[in-house]
């Protein structure tokens, strides 16, 4: 087993919902193995409320949570990322800095609940949520470190198709 730290990248146009709870859940659940981070071409500069009122249900710290630019992750003394992960449609098709260290990217869109409004906007949190959780459950089964370059690559591409996936 290695003791590698896996720094993990998730990205979104606003960050301030799915990318944040993303990067929420995979530091939980990433058990050590991963560092996840979260950041946005054009950041709302604040979390969506409902997304911190949900993580906090589900017992997550949101202390160090904020709605970042990516800009923070292509500078010079920013952390060597190993992966780069787009949860929305929207960030896939802009053209991304280029990230230190060369990470493996794929695609992992859903829905944005920001966007639903008024008494559906809970659930559509939730269901955010559920299919994040899906994917970064399994993302940290992969075995990463022993498994070639294109098989890591297809499974990441695959995990990107599984249910509640969007379409780009």
């Amino acid at each position: 087993m290695s003791d590698k730290v896996y720094n993990v990248l998730f990205l979104c146009t606003g960050n301030s919902a799915r990318s944040i709870m993303a990067e929420a859940l995979l530091n939980r659940d990433g058990e050590g193995r991963f560092r996840a981070y979260s950041a946005g071409s054009q950041p709302k500069g604040e979390v969506h409320p409902a997304a911190i009122e949900l993580l906090k249900r589900n017992s997550f710290n949101t202390d160090d949570l904020r709605s970042k630019s990516w800009d923070e992750f292509a500078e010079s003394d920013a952390p060597v990322l190993d992966f780069v992960f787009t949860v929305c449609d929207n960030a896939a098709g802009e053209t991304c800095p280029v990230w230190p260290g060369q990470p493996m990217s794929a695609h992992w869109g859903i829905e944005d609940p920001a966007a639903v409004e008024g008494e559906g906007q809970q659930t559509a949190f939730e269901r955010a949520l559920f299919y994040l959780r899906n994917r970064i459950s399994l993302f940290i089964a992969l075995p990463i470190g022993s498994i070639d370059t294109m098989s890591l690559q297809h499974r990441l591409g695959d995990i990107g198709r599984s249910d509640g996936a969007t379409t780009s």
